[in-house]
Protein backbone atom coordinates (compact mmCIF):
# COMPACT_ATOMS: atom_id res chain seq x y z
CA UNK A 1 0.00 0.00 0.00
CA UNK A 2 3.06 1.99 0.36
CA UNK A 3 3.42 2.28 -3.54
CA UNK A 4 -0.08 2.85 -4.20
CA UNK A 5 0.04 6.10 -1.65
CA UNK A 6 3.01 7.36 -3.49
CA UNK A 7 1.48 6.44 -6.80
CA UNK A 8 -1.87 7.54 -7.14
CA UNK A 9 -2.77 6.67 -10.11
CA UNK A 10 -2.52 3.06 -9.03
CA UNK A 11 -5.84 3.54 -7.11
CA UNK A 12 -7.80 3.69 -10.20
CA UNK A 13 -5.48 1.36 -12.49
CA UNK A 14 -5.52 -1.96 -10.06
CA UNK A 15 -8.94 -2.65 -10.23
CA UNK A 16 -8.23 -3.88 -14.01
CA UNK A 17 -6.63 -6.60 -12.81
CA UNK A 18 -6.71 -9.22 -9.95
CA UNK A 19 -6.32 -7.94 -6.37
CA UNK A 20 -5.75 -9.11 -3.31
CA UNK A 21 -5.55 -6.42 -0.18
CA UNK A 22 -4.11 -7.83 3.09
CA UNK A 23 -3.77 -6.64 6.72
CA UNK A 24 -2.35 -9.26 8.81
CA UNK A 25 0.84 -11.08 8.99
CA UNK A 26 2.14 -14.38 10.62
CA UNK A 27 5.74 -14.16 11.31
CA UNK A 28 7.27 -17.28 13.07
CA UNK A 29 11.00 -18.92 12.98
CA UNK A 30 12.57 -22.13 13.08
CA UNK A 31 12.85 -22.33 17.08
CA UNK A 32 8.79 -21.56 17.30
CA UNK A 33 8.95 -18.00 17.80
CA UNK A 34 5.73 -16.41 16.61
CA UNK A 35 3.92 -13.38 16.43
CA UNK A 36 0.64 -12.05 14.54
CA UNK A 37 1.16 -8.36 13.73
CA UNK A 38 -2.81 -6.94 12.38
CA UNK A 39 -2.47 -3.56 10.81
CA UNK A 40 -6.20 -1.38 10.86
CA UNK A 41 -5.55 -1.20 7.38
CA UNK A 42 -4.87 -2.85 3.97
CA UNK A 43 -1.16 -3.08 4.52
CA UNK A 44 -0.37 -5.27 1.46
CA UNK A 45 -2.07 -5.54 -1.67
CA UNK A 46 -1.04 -8.91 -3.50
CA UNK A 47 -0.68 -8.80 -7.36
CA UNK A 48 0.49 -11.06 -9.96
CA UNK A 49 3.88 -9.71 -11.95
CA UNK A 50 2.26 -10.82 -15.31
CA UNK A 51 -0.98 -9.18 -15.21
CA UNK A 52 0.82 -6.27 -13.02
CA UNK A 53 3.78 -5.85 -15.54
CA UNK A 54 1.20 -5.44 -18.68
CA UNK A 55 -0.88 -2.87 -16.82
CA UNK A 56 1.47 -0.79 -16.25
CA UNK A 57 2.92 -0.88 -20.11
CA UNK A 58 -0.72 -0.45 -20.87
CA UNK A 59 -0.54 2.58 -19.10
CA UNK A 60 3.12 3.58 -20.83
CA UNK A 61 1.07 3.27 -24.08
CA UNK A 62 -1.65 5.46 -22.73
CA UNK A 63 0.57 8.38 -21.94
CA UNK A 64 2.43 8.40 -25.37
CA UNK A 65 5.47 5.89 -24.89
CA UNK A 66 5.96 3.45 -27.82
CA UNK A 67 6.14 -0.22 -26.86
CA UNK A 68 8.52 -2.09 -29.37
CA UNK A 69 8.37 -5.71 -28.00
CA UNK A 70 10.53 -9.25 -28.45
CA UNK A 71 13.38 -7.23 -28.38
CA UNK A 72 16.71 -8.88 -26.70
CA UNK A 73 19.11 -6.66 -26.14
CA UNK A 74 22.51 -7.99 -26.63
CA UNK A 75 25.09 -5.58 -26.91
CA UNK A 76 25.60 -2.17 -25.82
CA UNK A 77 27.92 1.39 -26.50
CA UNK A 78 28.42 4.65 -25.44
CA UNK A 79 29.99 8.12 -26.61
CA UNK A 80 29.25 11.24 -25.46
CA UNK A 81 26.70 11.81 -27.49
CA UNK A 82 24.77 8.74 -26.45
CA UNK A 83 23.71 5.12 -26.39
CA UNK A 84 23.64 2.39 -28.70
CA UNK A 85 21.49 -0.90 -28.53
CA UNK A 86 21.75 -3.99 -30.46
CA UNK A 87 18.92 -7.00 -30.56
CA UNK A 88 20.18 -10.60 -31.05
CA UNK A 89 18.46 -9.95 -34.21
CA UNK A 90 20.26 -7.35 -35.76
CA UNK A 91 18.14 -4.62 -34.70
CA UNK A 92 19.73 -1.13 -33.65
CA UNK A 93 18.38 1.42 -31.29
CA UNK A 94 20.13 5.05 -30.01
CA UNK A 95 18.57 7.47 -28.06
CA UNK A 96 20.83 10.13 -26.34
CA UNK A 97 20.29 8.80 -23.26
CA UNK A 98 18.92 5.09 -21.34
CA UNK A 99 17.06 4.21 -18.78
CA UNK A 100 17.73 0.46 -18.06
CA UNK A 101 15.56 -1.76 -15.97
CA UNK A 102 16.57 -4.49 -17.50
CA UNK A 103 16.66 -6.95 -14.34
CA UNK A 104 19.52 -8.39 -11.87
CA UNK A 105 21.51 -9.81 -14.69
CA UNK A 106 21.29 -6.25 -16.77
CA UNK A 107 22.90 -6.89 -19.84
CA UNK A 108 23.69 -3.04 -20.44
CA UNK A 109 25.07 -2.17 -16.81
CA UNK A 110 27.76 -5.26 -17.58
CA UNK A 111 28.10 -4.41 -21.20
CA UNK A 112 28.72 -0.82 -20.21
CA UNK A 113 30.55 -1.46 -17.23
CA UNK A 114 28.82 -0.10 -14.86
CA UNK A 115 28.42 -3.60 -13.03
CA UNK A 116 30.50 -6.70 -13.71
CA UNK A 117 28.43 -8.80 -11.62
CA UNK A 118 26.90 -9.50 -8.63
CA UNK A 119 29.15 -11.32 -5.74
CA UNK A 120 27.34 -14.62 -4.86
CA UNK A 121 27.10 -12.72 -0.86
CA UNK A 122 25.28 -10.00 -2.23
CA UNK A 123 22.21 -12.55 -4.50
CA UNK A 124 19.36 -14.44 -2.75
CA UNK A 125 17.99 -16.96 -4.36
CA UNK A 126 14.08 -17.31 -4.50
CA UNK A 127 12.37 -20.40 -5.42
CA UNK A 128 9.10 -19.06 -6.04
CA UNK A 129 5.58 -21.27 -7.45
CA UNK A 130 2.81 -19.22 -8.82
CA UNK A 131 -0.03 -21.69 -8.40
CA UNK A 132 -3.76 -21.43 -9.58
CA UNK A 133 -5.91 -21.75 -6.15
CA UNK A 134 -7.51 -24.42 -7.86
CA UNK A 135 -4.83 -26.72 -7.07
CA UNK A 136 -2.52 -25.53 -4.30
CA UNK A 137 -4.18 -22.93 -1.62
CA UNK A 138 -3.25 -21.83 1.97
CA UNK A 139 -5.92 -22.32 4.50
CA UNK A 140 -5.86 -19.09 5.58
CA UNK A 141 -5.45 -16.32 2.82
CA UNK A 142 -6.10 -13.75 4.76
CA UNK A 143 -2.74 -13.46 5.97
CA UNK A 144 0.80 -12.79 4.93
CA UNK A 145 2.82 -16.17 6.22
CA UNK A 146 6.76 -15.13 6.30
CA UNK A 147 9.42 -17.98 8.23
CA UNK A 148 12.77 -16.20 8.60
CA UNK A 149 15.85 -17.32 9.61
CA UNK A 150 16.42 -21.05 8.09
CA UNK A 151 19.90 -20.47 7.95
CA UNK A 152 20.68 -17.28 5.44
CA UNK A 153 17.49 -18.06 4.46
CA UNK A 154 13.36 -17.19 4.60
CA UNK A 155 10.21 -18.93 3.61
CA UNK A 156 6.84 -17.56 2.45
CA UNK A 157 3.06 -18.05 1.52
CA UNK A 158 1.77 -14.73 -0.21
CA UNK A 159 -2.42 -15.20 -1.05
CA UNK A 160 -3.28 -13.85 -4.46
CA UNK A 161 -7.00 -13.28 -5.35
CA UNK A 162 -6.98 -16.45 -7.65
CA UNK A 163 -3.35 -17.47 -7.24
CA UNK A 164 -1.25 -18.53 -4.07
CA UNK A 165 2.50 -18.11 -3.94
CA UNK A 166 4.84 -20.13 -2.27
CA UNK A 167 8.65 -20.38 -1.86
CA UNK A 168 11.18 -19.97 -0.38
CA UNK A 169 14.87 -18.78 -0.82
CA UNK A 170 18.33 -18.23 0.56
CA UNK A 171 21.98 -15.88 -0.02
CA UNK A 172 23.04 -17.67 -2.70
CA UNK A 173 27.11 -17.86 -1.30
CA UNK A 174 24.97 -19.94 1.78
CA UNK A 175 22.80 -21.81 -0.47
CA UNK A 176 25.73 -23.29 -2.42
CA UNK A 177 27.81 -24.03 0.56
CA UNK A 178 25.40 -25.39 2.63
CA UNK A 179 22.60 -26.77 0.81
CA UNK A 180 22.64 -30.19 -0.62
CA UNK A 181 19.18 -30.03 -3.13
CA UNK A 182 17.70 -28.54 -6.25
CA UNK A 183 16.11 -26.07 -5.88
CA UNK A 184 12.18 -27.85 -6.72
CA UNK A 185 13.16 -30.34 -4.13
CA UNK A 186 13.54 -28.61 -1.76
CA UNK A 187 10.14 -26.19 -3.05
CA UNK A 188 8.14 -29.44 -2.94
CA UNK A 189 9.91 -30.57 0.60
CA UNK A 190 8.47 -27.17 1.43
CA UNK A 191 4.82 -27.22 0.06
CA UNK A 192 4.55 -30.85 1.42
CA UNK A 193 5.59 -29.83 5.11
CA UNK A 194 3.34 -26.89 5.16
CA UNK A 195 1.02 -29.90 4.00
CA UNK A 196 1.58 -31.81 7.13
CA UNK A 197 1.27 -28.71 9.23
CA UNK A 198 -2.08 -27.83 7.75
CA UNK A 199 -1.38 -24.56 6.66
CA UNK A 200 -1.44 -25.87 2.90
CA UNK A 201 -4.02 -28.10 0.79
CA UNK A 202 -3.24 -29.52 -2.28
CA UNK A 203 0.05 -30.26 -4.04
CA UNK A 204 3.13 -28.42 -5.16
CA UNK A 205 2.68 -28.32 -9.19
CA UNK A 206 6.75 -28.28 -11.00
CA UNK A 207 5.02 -26.47 -14.09
CA UNK A 208 4.73 -23.27 -11.97
CA UNK A 209 7.72 -23.26 -10.03
CA UNK A 210 10.11 -20.17 -11.27
CA UNK A 211 13.73 -19.94 -8.98
CA UNK A 212 15.24 -16.42 -10.15
CA UNK A 213 17.79 -14.23 -8.53
CA UNK A 214 17.29 -11.10 -6.53
CA UNK A 215 20.21 -8.53 -5.76
CA UNK A 216 19.93 -8.19 -1.81
CA UNK A 217 23.83 -6.82 -1.47
CA UNK A 218 22.48 -2.81 -1.63
CA UNK A 219 22.38 -0.69 -5.11
CA UNK A 220 25.26 0.17 -6.34
CA UNK A 221 27.67 2.79 -5.93
CA UNK A 222 27.42 4.54 -9.08
CA UNK A 223 23.60 3.65 -10.39
CA UNK A 224 24.19 5.76 -13.49
CA UNK A 225 27.00 6.54 -15.42
CA UNK A 226 27.61 9.03 -18.69
CA UNK A 227 24.64 8.71 -20.34
CA UNK A 228 22.59 5.79 -18.89
CA UNK A 229 20.80 5.09 -15.61
CA UNK A 230 20.13 2.17 -13.98
CA UNK A 231 16.22 1.28 -12.01
CA UNK A 232 15.12 -1.08 -10.49
CA UNK A 233 16.97 -5.11 -10.01
CA UNK A 234 19.35 -3.44 -12.60
CA UNK A 235 20.92 -1.13 -9.94
CA UNK A 236 20.43 -3.19 -6.81
CA UNK A 237 17.25 -1.27 -5.34
CA UNK A 238 16.42 -4.20 -3.21
CA UNK A 239 15.38 -4.45 0.65
CA UNK A 240 18.35 -6.34 1.82
CA UNK A 241 15.64 -7.92 4.99
CA UNK A 242 12.61 -8.24 3.05
CA UNK A 243 13.99 -9.09 -0.33
CA UNK A 244 11.15 -7.07 -1.65
CA UNK A 245 11.71 -4.87 -5.05
CA UNK A 246 8.40 -3.49 -6.22
CA UNK A 247 8.43 -0.58 -4.53
CA UNK A 248 12.22 1.10 -5.21
CA UNK A 249 12.13 -0.19 -8.46
CA UNK A 250 8.66 1.87 -9.33
CA UNK A 251 10.54 4.66 -7.05
CA UNK A 252 13.95 4.34 -8.78
CA UNK A 253 11.69 4.10 -12.12
CA UNK A 254 9.89 7.30 -11.38
CA UNK A 255 12.99 9.74 -10.61
CA UNK A 256 15.02 8.03 -12.99
CA UNK A 257 12.41 9.90 -15.82
CA UNK A 258 12.29 13.06 -13.21
CA UNK A 259 16.15 13.04 -13.62
CA UNK A 260 15.74 12.96 -17.57
CA UNK A 261 13.09 15.64 -17.76
CA UNK A 262 14.67 18.14 -15.19
CA UNK A 263 18.00 17.72 -17.40
CA UNK A 264 16.95 17.98 -20.83
CA UNK A 265 18.74 21.01 -21.25
CA UNK A 266 21.70 19.37 -20.36
CA UNK A 267 21.45 15.38 -20.38
CA UNK A 268 24.98 14.43 -19.11
CA UNK A 269 23.70 16.07 -15.79
CA UNK A 270 20.59 13.38 -15.69
CA UNK A 271 23.43 10.95 -14.38
CA UNK A 272 24.47 13.06 -11.39
CA UNK A 273 20.87 14.32 -10.82
CA UNK A 274 19.14 10.43 -10.42
CA UNK A 275 22.40 9.66 -8.00
CA UNK A 276 21.16 12.18 -6.02
CA UNK A 277 17.48 11.54 -6.00
CA UNK A 278 18.02 8.50 -5.29
CA UNK A 279 19.98 8.75 -1.77
CA UNK A 280 17.78 11.21 -0.89
CA UNK A 281 14.18 9.46 -1.26
CA UNK A 282 15.89 5.42 -0.54
CA UNK A 283 19.40 5.58 0.05
CA UNK A 284 19.45 5.19 3.82
CA UNK A 285 16.95 2.94 3.81
CA UNK A 286 18.48 0.18 1.65
CA UNK A 287 21.58 1.01 3.25
CA UNK A 288 20.23 0.11 7.10
CA UNK A 289 18.44 -2.66 5.13
CA UNK A 290 22.10 -4.56 4.38
CA UNK A 291 23.26 -3.59 8.01
CA UNK A 292 20.48 -5.26 9.88
CA UNK A 293 20.39 -8.03 7.43
CA UNK A 294 23.83 -8.64 8.75
CA UNK A 295 23.28 -8.01 12.13
CA UNK A 296 20.09 -10.68 12.32
CA UNK A 297 22.67 -13.36 10.38
CA UNK A 298 25.54 -12.97 12.23
CA UNK A 299 23.34 -14.69 15.36
CA UNK A 300 20.11 -16.75 14.94
CA UNK A 301 18.98 -15.87 17.95
CA UNK A 302 18.59 -12.30 17.11
CA UNK A 303 15.82 -13.16 15.36
CA UNK A 304 13.68 -15.06 17.48
CA UNK A 305 14.37 -11.58 19.53
CA UNK A 306 13.04 -9.44 16.53
CA UNK A 307 10.21 -11.57 16.27
CA UNK A 308 9.15 -11.72 19.84
CA UNK A 309 9.70 -8.42 20.08
CA UNK A 310 7.19 -7.62 17.60
CA UNK A 311 4.18 -8.90 20.32
CA UNK A 312 5.76 -6.92 23.09
CA UNK A 313 6.83 -3.10 21.18
CA UNK A 314 3.42 -2.39 19.93
CA UNK A 315 4.54 0.84 19.99
CA UNK A 316 7.29 -0.19 17.65
CA UNK A 317 5.10 -2.68 15.27
CA UNK A 318 3.05 0.71 14.59
CA UNK A 319 5.31 2.71 13.28
CA UNK A 320 6.61 0.18 11.20
CA UNK A 321 3.18 -0.42 10.24
CA UNK A 322 2.61 3.61 9.54
CA UNK A 323 5.77 2.60 7.00
CA UNK A 324 4.15 -0.40 5.35
CA UNK A 325 1.24 1.63 4.55
CA UNK A 326 2.77 5.45 3.87
CA UNK A 327 1.67 7.42 6.32
CA UNK A 328 5.07 8.19 7.44
CA UNK A 329 8.40 8.69 5.52
CA UNK A 330 11.58 5.66 6.54
CA UNK A 331 13.17 8.53 8.31
CA UNK A 332 10.41 9.83 10.62
CA UNK A 333 10.11 6.22 11.61
CA UNK A 334 14.24 5.25 11.74
CA UNK A 335 14.18 8.39 13.93
CA UNK A 336 11.51 7.33 16.32
CA UNK A 337 12.53 3.82 16.93
CA UNK A 338 15.61 4.69 17.63
CA UNK A 339 14.69 7.35 19.73
CA UNK A 340 12.78 4.31 21.79
CA UNK A 341 15.38 2.20 21.65
CA UNK A 342 18.98 4.20 21.57
CA UNK A 343 20.03 0.64 22.58
CA UNK A 344 19.17 -0.73 19.57
CA UNK A 345 20.55 2.21 17.50
CA UNK A 346 24.23 1.73 19.41
CA UNK A 347 24.36 -1.78 18.39
CA UNK A 348 23.57 -0.33 14.75
CA UNK A 349 26.34 1.70 15.05
CA UNK A 350 28.28 -1.19 16.11
CA UNK A 351 27.61 -2.83 13.22
CA UNK A 352 28.46 -0.18 10.67
CA UNK A 353 31.86 0.44 12.21
CA UNK A 354 32.23 -3.41 11.90
CA UNK A 355 31.29 -3.08 7.74
CA UNK A 356 33.10 0.22 7.14
CA UNK A 357 34.36 -1.65 3.56
CA UNK A 358 30.55 -2.45 2.63
CA UNK A 359 30.91 -4.25 -1.28
CA UNK A 360 30.38 -1.99 -3.54
CA UNK A 361 26.57 -2.56 -4.22
CA UNK A 362 26.07 -1.58 -0.63
CA UNK A 363 25.81 2.44 -0.83
CA UNK A 364 24.97 4.72 -3.64
CA UNK A 365 27.25 7.87 -3.41
CA UNK A 366 26.70 11.39 -5.77
CA UNK A 367 29.14 10.51 -7.99
CA UNK A 368 28.00 10.85 -11.84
Amino acid sequence: MRAVRRFPYLANALPRIATHTLSRLYLETPDGTSAVIEADEPAAVTIRRVEFDALLTELAAAAGAEIVTGVDIAQAAQTADGVTLTSRDGRVFRAPLVIAADGVHSVVARRLGLNSGWPTQSVAIDMMEETPRALLRDVDPSALWVSYGDGEGYKYIFPKRDHVNIGLGYVLDYFRREVDAAPYELQRAFVDELRERGIVAGESRREHFTPFLIPIGGPLRRPAGGRVLLAGDAGGFVNGVTAEGIFYAMVSGDLAARAVAASARDLDAAAARYCRACDRAIGAELRDSILIQRYLFADRRRIAQIVAGARRERAVTRLVLDLVVGRRSYRDVRRRIFGRSPALFARMLIEKFRNRSLPREAAITTTG
